[in-house]
């Protein structure tokens, strides 16, 4: 069912990244030839006017094939020549090869407002003034080593329910962050019993706060954070969700910058890094979630495909967006075997990365 759900998933945020590319083709005036979804072998294809629609074998990609975006002597120099790619001006070029990140970004836009119009998790102390909260729990958001929590097994991601000090009777059932720091530095060193949710699953552990953790305060080793389901009206859920997808481009755009950054250091930590298979797995846990959570994931991974093809690399827009820039500065031109030779080795050296990547998921899952 979680590759179903991926393979669905997978095939919206092609299909809206090769729209962008397609309307805005199209719009002005570019020959379109095929809208691809996946890969070839094509198993079968429907041609509506100049443009065939083509449903092919493999179902990781997808494609739009633009009359003059390889060049060649037909494009350039044909009796069709003046609705190609590479014949149309610059500004127009850049459009059309922009538009289908552009059309990532959008969806992202769509699907959080949705979340916030529905109701998304979030931390209530980030939550937008005005908000509905609902279902406010405390959850566990980090565990220190070689700490009581650690020596228990809590988790990050564990809900805390309540705390028992058995001595006093003292109960707490309805714990928030402040609530639970105040108990814990008042039993220094004093045995309470702390029950939490994992998953379905209800547990009750026996802990004793002990100072040197966080400084000479008592402690157990835990960071919190109060999360509710956050909902707004649709006005307001538009541009909540305008806000934080422009938010999380910025931080994703951190996130590669600093990937790259650490490649060129040879410092870089791939093996985190998820193919296809990690990705099924992380679909599967966002739909076990709730919808919503499934939504806000699938405008996260929107958003890291839209910065993804913005970088620089042959076969990416990013890489067609440099050969454009290029041109622009040349004044001229550049040979289109050279382009055409230095796309087909970006897409072989991509293809090579999603290879490892996708070993490296396997992997993990037999190490797991």
């Amino acid at each position: 069912m979680n590759i179903i759900i991926f393979l669905i998933v997978l095939a919206i945020l092609i299909l809206v990244h090769e729209f962008g590319h397609f309307i805005v083709a199209k719009k002005t005036g570019i020959r379109v030839d095929e809208f691809g979804l996946g890969f070839p072998p094509k198993l079968f294809g429907i041609k509506k006017g100049e443009t065939e629609y083509t449903f092919n074998l493999i179902p990781f990609g997808g494609f739009v094939r633009i009359f003059g975006e390889n060049p060649d002597e037909e494009s350039l120099r044909g009796p069709d020549s003046a609705r190609s790619f590479v014949n149309k001006p610059k500004w127009i070029q850049a459009a059309v090869i922009v538009a289908g990140v552009g059309f990532n970004f959008l969806l992202a836009w769509v699907l959080t407002s949705v979340g916030f119009m529905a109701g998304l998790p979030m931390p209530t102390d980030a939550a937008p003034v005005g908000a509905s909260v609902m279902n406010e729990q405390l959850i566990i958001t980090a565990v220190e080593n070689n700490s009581p929590a650690e020596e228990v097994k809590l988790q990050a991601g564990d809900i805390i329910l309540s705390l028992e000090s058995g001595e006093e009777g003292e109960i707490v059932d309805t714990p928030s962050s402040e609530i639970v720091q105040n108990f814990i530095v008042g039993h220094d060193e004093e045995e309470f019993m702390l029950t939490y949710k994992r998953g379905e699953e209800i547990k009750t552990v026996a802990l004793t706060p002990r100072r040197g953790i966080i400084g000479d305060t008592p402690a157990i080793g835990i960071a919190m954070s109060s999360v509710g389901i956050v909902s707004l009206p649709p006005h307001r859920a538009v541009w909540e969700g305008g806000k934080t997808t422009v938010m999380l481009i910025g931080a994703v755009v951190v996130a590669f910058a600093g990937l790259v950054a650490d490649a060129f250091k040879g410092t870089a930590d791939f093996a985190n890094l998820a193919g296809p298979v990690g990705i099924v797995s992380l679909v599967g846990d966002a739909t076990n979630l709730g919808f919503v959570y499934l939504l806000g994931f699938v405008a996260f991974i929107s958003i890291n495909l839209g910065v993804l093809n913005l970088l620089p690399i042959p076969a990416l827009d990013g890489g067609r967006l440099l050969f454009l820039f290029i041109e622009t500065i040349k004044g001229s031109p550049m040979n289109p075997k050279i382009i055409n030779t230095v796309h087909a080795i970006g897409f072989v050296l991509l293809i090579l990365l999603m290879v490892v990547v996708t070993y490296n998921d396997i992997a993990r899952l037999f190490v797991e």
